[in-house]
C-alpha cells in the first residue's frame, strides 16, 4: 500500500514532481553518503591520520561501490540508522582501517542532506525565476485590463490585472533572495565525531574538515551542527513561504474562475463525472492544498529543532519524516504554478 500522495499510483500523478523525486530518491542521498565516506578517506590521508595510499585506496573503492538501498534497511530498523550498515558493507571491499575513522552517522547524514539541499535550492531558483519571467509576460499581455477589486471578499474599488498579478510575483523576488541567504547557512559540512568535539580528529581537526567540505562543494564549519537545527528550521520556513505565495495566487485564480465572476479564462480545467459543463481549477485548487499542507507540517519541523544535549535520535528522525515531503510539496507547487500561469487566455475586462 502507498501511504503518501507524492508516491500513490494515481494521487501522484496529481502530488508528485519528477525532478524534485529525483533529488530526494533514496539512490540519490546514498550516493551523497558514499561521497561524504570518499572524501573523508582521502582527506585523513591527506592530513597523515593514516596512510595516504591506504586512504587513496579506501577512497576509489568506495566511489566505485554499487550498493542497494535496500542493503541498508535491516541495519536501520536495528540502529535507527543507515550508516553503521553502510560502513560493514564499505569495510568488505575497501581497507578496513580507512573506513569512516572518526566520523559518525550524523556527520554522514547531515553532510548528505547539506548536499540534497543544494541540489533542492537550485531547482527552486531556476523555478522560481521561470515563474517570475511567465507572470512578467502576463503583466505586459493583461495588466491594463481592468478587474473589481474585492477586499473580505467584497467587491471594493475598481484595479487592474497588474495590480493582483504583482501580488503574486513581488514575493517572489524576496522567495529567491531567502534561497540564496540561506544557501551557507544549510550547505555546509557536517563533522563533529562521537560527542559533537572533534577530539578524535586532534590538531587536524580544523584541515580536515576544510578538505572534506572542499571536496564535496560546501562550506566549511568551525563546529559541528548536530544539535543546532536552526538552519534546517529556516529552510523549511521558506518551504512553506513560497508554499503559501503560491497557495495565494491559486486562490485567487480559482475565484477569478468562478462562473458568474469569469475573470479569468483558462485552458484544459478538469472535469467532472457527474457534471460535464464543469472545467474546474485543478492546478489552482491543488496550489492552495499544498500551501496548506506544508504550513502543517512546518510546526514539525520547529518541534524538531529541540535536540537535547549534544545529540536527540528523536528529533533528527523527525526531520527525516517532514523535510523531504516539504521539498516535494514546494517543487510540486513550483511545477505547477507555471503550468497554470501558461494556460491563461485572458485577464480580465480590456
Amino acid at each position: 500500500m502507498n501511504t503518501s500522495v507524492f508516491d500513490h499510483p494515481w494521487l501522484g500523478s496529481l502530488f508528485s514532481d519528477a525532478e524534485t523525486v529525483a533529488i530526494w530518491a533514496p539512490e540519490r542521498q546514498l550516493s551523497h553518503m558514499l561521497a561524504f565516506e570518499a572524501a573523508w578517506s582521502r582527506a585523513l590521508g591527506a592530513c597523515g591520520l593514516f596512510d595516504a595510499t591506504l586512504a587513496e585506496s579506501a577512497a576509489s573503492a568506495i566511489e566505485q561501490a554499487t550498493i542497494s538501498p535496500e542493503a541498508l534497511g535491516a541495519g536501520t530498523r536495528a540502529d535507527g540508522v543507515p550508516v553503521p550498515a553502510l560502513v560493514n558493507i564499505l569495510k568488505t571491499i575497501a581497507p578496513a582501517e580507512a573506513v569512516h575513522k572518526g566520523a559518525t552517522s550524523q556527520d554522514v547524514i547531515d553532510t548528505a542532506l547539506a548536499m540534497t539541499l543544494g541540489e533542492t535550492t537550485g531547482l527552486f531558483l531556476a523555478r522560481l525565476d521561470q515563474l517570475i519571467a511567465t507572470l512578467t509576460v502576463l503583466e505586459r499581455r493583461f495588466g491594463d485590463n481592468e478587474l473589481t477589486g474585492r477586499t473580505r471578499m467584497q467587491a471594493a474599488m475598481p484595479i487592474t490585472v497588474r495590480d493582483r498579478v504583482l501580488s503574486w510575483r513581488l514575493p517572489l523576488d524576496d522567495h529567491v533572495a531567502r534561497l540564496q541567504a540561506l544557501r551557507p547557512r544549510v550547505e555546509k559540512v557536517q563533522i563533529g565525531g562521537a560527542a559533537g568535539d572533534r577530539s578524535a580528529l586532534g590538531g587536524k581537526a580544523d584541515a580536515i574538515v576544510a578538505d572534506v567540505a572542499r571536496a564535496l562543494g560546501l562550506r566549511s564549519t568551525e563546529k559541528a551542527w548536530h544539535a543546532m537545527r536552526d538552519g534546517i528550521g529556516e529552510y523549511a520556513s521558506a518551504l512553506s513561504l513560497i508554499s503559501g505565495t503560491l497557495g495565494k495566487m491559486g486562490q485567487d485564480i480559482a475565484l477569478m474562475a468562478q462562473q458568474g465572476i469569469d475573470e479569468i479564462a483558462l485552458s484544459g480545467g478538469g472535469g467532472s463525472s457527474a457534471m460535464p459543463h464543469k472545467n474546474n481549477p485543478v492546478l489552482a485548487e491543488l496550489l492552495v492544498t499544498l500551501a496548506r499542507f506544508n504550513a502543517a507540517q512546518l510546526s514539525g519541523m520547529h518541534q524538531a529543532l529541540i535536540h537535547e544535549q549534544e545529540r536527540s535520535g528523536a528529533a533528527w528522525s523527525l526531520e527525516w519524516m517532514i523535510l523531504p515531503q516539504m521539498a516535494m510539496a514546494t517543487g510540486r507547487g513550483l511545477g505547477a504554478a507555471i503550468d497554470l500561469c501558461g494556460k491563461i487566455e485572458r485577464m480580465g475586462t480590456g
